[in-house]
């Protein structure tokens, strides 16, 4: 008995709740911080952004507290890095629960300020100046979502003209951005922050989600499987593959195939469905 749409859709979408409570919090405390900077002439930012020594103080709370801190006055900081936790936190969220998102995300974020602070005092040139801003855990939720969806088709605007991305090549552009920023400073962003949130990001899909290797050819950028053992399968083939033709294969096994992954996306696919589809690459490469 194949499992309908709403089977499917309750037993594996999450309301995202908490990205959506995170965004308000960030903004309120964006307002509190400028507020407290502008009228209490309080030093927010150098008591709770990110420093080396802040970290040998014994700050430790920095690694927590910079990530709810932005750049002030002007707002786009703080925006920014919301539309960013909207478009991508939110099915994270959506995905794993409000549990492990709010886990992931602070857990992003706090590699993120470490790999930072590790860049201040190891390399040359790095000056140790107060880090904030929510980048880091938001970079960790890109590298989830593009890890999950590798060939999902993304869109953004350069001088309002739209360009059309897919998802793996989006988290590989970053990830070149963020290593060449980290080794050669050329601008006021804390590229080591976003490189640790992406890097475990990428590693949570892959040994914590998918249990494969990081390097592995083929698994680099491998896809969730939300099925569970004890499910019955959305679809299972009526007969064995191998003593079909490639025509009638394609019609009758992949294109039901395909046509799940329109409808809920490739982590959606079971073990079994998978080897269908790897079956039927063999198959069209010998033609």
């Amino acid at each position: 008995m194949a499992l309908s749409d709403r089977d499917y859709m309750r037993d594996n979408y999450h309301a995202p709740h908490i990205a959506t409570k995170l965004i308000i919090f960030l903004i309120v405390a964006f307002v509190v911080e400028s507020v407290l900077i502008f009228y209490g002439h309080i030093d927010v930012i150098g008591e709770l952004g990110l420093t080396v020594a802040g970290l040998k103080a014994g700050k430790v709370w920095q690694l927590l507290t910079f990530q709810f801190l932005h750049a002030a006055p002007w707002p786009w900081h703080v925006l920014l890095n919301c539309v960013g936790l909207y478009f991508f936190g939110r099915p994270v969220e959506e995905a794993f629960g409000a549990k492990k998102f709010i886990i992931l995300y602070l857990s992003c974020g706090i590699l993120g300020g470490l790999l930072q602070a590790l860049t201040s005092l190891l390399l040359p040139n790095h000056p140790d100046v107060p880090v904030v801003g929510a980048s880091a855990g938001i970079c960790g939720m890109i590298a989830i979502y593009c890890s999950l969806h590798p060939m999902q088709e993304l869109t953004t605007w350069i001088y309002f003209f739209p360009v059309h991305v897919r998802a793996m090549y989006l988290l590989i552009f970053l990830i070149a951005l963020s290593v060449f920023g980290t080794l050669v400073p050329f601008d006021n962003v804390a590229h080591a922050a976003h490189l640790g949130g992406i890097l475990l990001g990428i590693a949570y899909v892959h040994w914590g989600v998918n249990a494969s290797p990081f390097f592995s050819k083929w698994n680099l950028f491998k896809p969730h499987d939300n099925s569970s053992a004890n499910k019955k399968p959305a679809w299972r083939p009526a007969r064995k593959t191998d003593d079909s033709s490639a025509e009638e294969f394609l019609q009758r096994e992949v294109d039901p195939i395909l046509e799940k992954i329109s409808a809920h996306g490739i982590q959606s696919l079971t073990k079994r469905e998978r080897e269908i589809l790897e079956k039927a690459r063999a198959k069209m490469a010998k033609r």
